[in-house]
């Protein structure tokens, strides 16, 4: 008698290609591949980019990312859904109003800024973000700087972390994840803080001294995406994609003349 297939965890990663393969679309499906999860992608924009930086992007138009959604989502179906670049107010729209319409939890990844300090979202796509993008999420996975740029609040301690994560919260997410990576000056710890207005978690890990950390936000979302999509509750998924990062991370390693990016396969070379 044959065996029937495995069925695995289905993830949807909306997101911009990095032609260098570290971030983006590329280190979406990596992470869901190394977390036991089928990958699946609708692209939202082509960039030329490398380690030293993003020379180049080029967004797809809306009816193209609306049909490779529906496309996905109405054929194969899917656990779980996470957003990263919707550089535009057009496509933060056209995502957020697919995304109302999917029986999955969405872990939206507000990506503004590249790790090489290049602008990724128009500014006149903000408010969009804030308004229709944000109260889809299950889970919102902003950094610092993202925080500033979407709330007003910069957060210089871990004190000012509560006040990010409720500024996050008032626009609609059901859970905010603030990482706290860049923190400088006390922070000896890489400490994350995950909350939904009642609950609290402090994730720490410790900070490690390598430069190579490209793509480490598109990793810790599209991990805890891969984690809800088995069905582990929120707070069980983030902390254990705060683990996965956390191996990337200390793994990362040296690629091209710039920042290389962390390592998804960790686990495979640990063994």
């Amino acid at each position: 008698m044959d065996t029937p297939p495995r069925a695995l965890p289905r993830v949807l990663t909306v997101a911009g290609s990095d032609s260098g393969g570290g971030a983006g679309i590329q280190a979406d499906l990596k992470t869901m591949l190394a977390l036991g999860a089928h990958g699946m992608s609708v692209l939202t924009a082509v960039t030329a980019q490398n380690s030293l930086g993003v020379q180049g992007a080029w967004e797809l138009p809306a009816a193209a990312v609306r049909a490779q959604y529906r496309s996905v989502v109405d054929d194969i179906g899917v656990q779980a859904v996470k957003t990263g670049m919707l550089s535009s107010a057009e496509l933060v729209e056209t995502v957020a109003e697919l995304l109302a319409d999917t029986d999955a939890p969405v872990v939206v990844d507000p990506v503004g800024i590249s790790k090489h300090g290049d602008s990724l979202l128009a500014a006149s796509a903000l408010d969009s973000v804030r308004t229709k993008l944000l109260p889809t999420a299950t889970v919102a996975t902003p950094n610092l700087d993202e925080v500033a740029q979407l709330t007003g609040v910069r957060v210089e301690s871990e004190a000012d972390m509560r006040r990010a994560a409720a500024a996050v919260l008032a626009y609609g997410p059901r859970w905010a994840l603030i990482k706290g990576g860049h923190l400088t000056g006390e922070a000896v710890d890489a400490v994350d803080l995950l909350t939904d207005g009642s609950e609290e978690h402090w994730l720490r890990a410790p900070r490690l001294d390598n430069r190579h950390t490209h793509g480490t936000g598109c990793t810790l979302a599209s991990a805890i995406a891969s984690g809800l999509a088995k069905g582990q509750p929120v707070p069980e998924a983030v902390a254990a994609a705060k683990e996965y990062v956390t191996g990337a991370i200390a793994a990362g390693f040296a690629l091209g003349r710039g920042i290389g990016p962390v390592d998804h396969g960790w686990r495979f070379r640990a063994v």
